[in-house]
């Protein structure tokens, strides 16, 4: 991976879209010698990836971490380099017997659930910020084994006692704080979307093994991160 290249390079196709901190430094460390560059909403670089063959500048950016945060970086990327395909590359909790830890989720589809509705139907609110993802133009073979199906965000880690009812109405396996807002973004201006998540920790109905742990996030961010960059060159190959 090559590292920072002139804010003036040619137009990037791609925008790599990094929620937490945690997950951010990770990625900057794997490019040597970068030099994040300001914005209104986070740090940014252009960087090369060698894609099918070829040499293909990526813009990655720290979008921050929480639903505004997300859809407020979202809209911005889209508005300054108007690219082909946002990703979103991050981590996620799974809820135990479910899922792994280490699986990579590919998100189907995002459901924003923590949305109290007291005043009308409950459904119709969630249904609202619900965003199916068009996986199409994904290669025929997945560059590695992933879980596919519905990620949960909300802007709260996963409660336990939640956990059931996730399970039985949306069919989740993992949740995380952002990736609702990011898809539902770029839904809504015509942009492909990839959402790839590993899962770090697990959370069962007794509760969280990072709960009250940050060292245990932050270890398997570290982790997760790089074999999630250095898989993303094939999950493109053919889009580009």
């Amino acid at each position: 991976m090559s590292g920072s290249m002139n804010a003036r390079h040619a137009h990037v196709r791609v925008v790599v879209v990094i929620s937490a901190t945690a997950e951010w430094r990770v990625v900057c460390a794997q490019f040597p010698g970068v030099a994040p560059q300001p914005s209104p909403l986070g740090e940014w670089f252009v960087a090369e990836m060698e894609i099918a063959g070829r040499r293909e500048p990526l813009c990655f950016f720290h979008g921050g971490w929480g639903k505004i945060a997300a859809a407020a970086s979202a809209q911005y990327v889209i508005d300054r380099w108007r690219p082909a395909i946002v990703v979103n590359l991050g981590t996620c909790g799974g809820f135990a017997g479910e899922i792994e830890r280490g699986t990579v989720v590919l998100a189907e589809r995002t459901v924003v659930y923590d949305i109290i509705n007291l005043m009308g139907d409950y459904s119709l609110a969630i249904d609202a910020y619900m965003t199916d993802l068009d996986l199409g133009w994904l290669p025929d073979e997945y560059p590695h084994d992933v879980w596919q199906g519905t990620l949960v965000s909300a802007d709260r880690d996963l409660l336990p006692d939640d956990l059931p009812a996730l399970k039985e109405t949306f069919g989740a396996a993992a949740g995380d704080w952002e990736s609702g807002a990011i898809a539902w973004t770029a839904a809504r201006n015509g942009v492909r979307c990839l959402i790839l998540r590993a899962v770090t920790d697990l959370v069962s109905t007794e509760g969280g093994e990072a709960y009250g742990d940050m060292a245990v996030f932050e270890a398997q961010t570290q982790k997760v991160m790089p074999e999630l960059l250095a898989h993303l060159p094939a999950w493109l190959a053919e889009a580009l």
